[in-house]
């Protein structure tokens, strides 16, 4: 049998580009390399393509070896993924004479996390293009990485949350005093400052006063022209992951525990430094009923943003009243060897290599979906 070609576009311009590179690492060694012909496309932090040579390289040396006698097969010189139909797949913008002018690509998964990856831009590109890709369309992936809307589709489908106030970075340059009273007012102290379009706790600070806040603002304003605030809960942080199209499948949750007390807010160096301050549990120590109201509440998330491919949805759980709350949904979750996603469906009775193939099928069967639709009368 023919293998599928599938891009694995990893890196890019965003906060969240090393943790990209270590969740495209995860599903190139994890994917069947039987079934699928693994070509790696990565985007430099400065926004520029890299050849499927030059990409291997930025992968750790055990993973470099899996394609030593593939590199002969890939493009070597510059390349671009183009919005057109007749291109679909790498395109050489330099090649000898006896070079294709496309490589092709039967399926993409970007392994993209934070701006120009996981926000629409490049599905839009991939829409353009005609090529089928993992994870969700332009809708969904945008309005999942913007926190503030995703909250307000979140509100409109009936989904409990925290409290929390949003403003612009040129609102808060404008009227610093302004803003802070807002969070005070309506929040207090402690509360949670973060960019609205990003994740890994990248820009995400807890601020316990004034001074704080006004840093943790600051800080959050470096990353995106959006700043939320969220309030401080005593609670748990549950996750549910979930794969499908228009019937989506959750899996058993899974919790952070934090073995410091005095220090339980997982920044990006405590999820990803491997510091040995937490671990994931699944399942999550929770009633079945729970676990039932969990996974009935990840898939209304997942559909309330129309989401496709998969998905990993974030909960709170109060430890004063037991309120079960949506924090967020994250359109393409972290992957790699510390993160919940994959850890949770193994938890679930699913190896990782499974669930690549049910993404990849259910990227075809949305794209001829799609193909459906009329685009001309």
């Amino acid at each position: 049998m023919k293998k599928i070609n599938i891009g694995i576009i990893f890196g890019g311009r965003s906060g969240e580009h090393e943790i990209s590179i270590r969740s495209a690492n995860t599903v190139i060694r994890e994917i069947n390399r039987d079934k699928y012909q693994v070509v790696p496309i990565a985007i430099s932090s400065e926004g520029n393509w890299l050849n499927p040579v030059e990409s291997i390289e930025l992968l750790p040396a055990d993973t470099q070896e899996l394609f030593s006698d593939q590199i002969g097969f890939f493009p070597k010189n510059k390349i671009a993924l183009l919005g057109d139909t007749g291109y679909q797949g790498i395109t050489r913008l330099e090649r000898a004479e006896d070079e294709e002018r496309v490589f092709n690509l039967d399926v993409v998964f970007p392994v993209m996390h934070g701006t120009y990856g996981e926000d629409g831009t490049i599905q839009g590109l991939l829409e353009m293009s005609g090529i089928p890709y993992v994870g969700c369309g332009v809708l969904a992936s945008s309005t999942g990485m913007d926190k503030v809307v995703m909250k307000t589709l979140f509100r409109d489908a009936d989904l409990p949350q925290c409290e929390y106030v949003w403003f612009l970075r040129n609102e808060w340059e404008d009227n610093q005093n302004l803003a802070i009273s807002q969070v005070e007012t309506k929040l207090g102290y402690p509360c949670f400052v973060k960019p609205a379009n990003l994740g890994s706790s990248v820009g995400v600070t807890k601020a316990t006063d004034s001074e704080s806040l006004r840093k943790g603002i600051e800080l959050a304003a470096e990353y995106d022209r959006k700043i939320i605030v969220e309030e401080h809960l005593d609670m748990r942080e549950i996750e549910c992951a979930v794969i499908g199209n228009d019937e989506p499948l959750a899996s058993l949750p899974g919790e952070y525990i934090v073995h410091d007390e005095a220090n339980k807010f997982l920044d990006y160096k405590e999820k990803y430094s491997g510091t040995g301050n937490n671990e994931f549990v699944v399942p999550a120590l929770v009633s079945p009923e729970l676990t039932k109201k969990i996974k009935s509440m990840s898939i209304d998330a997942y559909k309330a943003i129309d989401g496709a491919g998969f998905a990993r949805v974030d909960f709170f759980l109060r430890n004063d009243t037991g309120a079960l709350l949506i924090n967020e949904v994250n359109t393409i979750p972290g992957l790699t060897e510390a993160s919940g996603f994959p850890k949770m469906w193994a938890g679930s009775g699913r190896d990782f290599s499974s669930v690549i193939d049910s993404l990849v099928d259910y990227s075809f069967e949305r794209h001829q979906d799609n193909l459906r639709n009329k685009t001309k009368l």
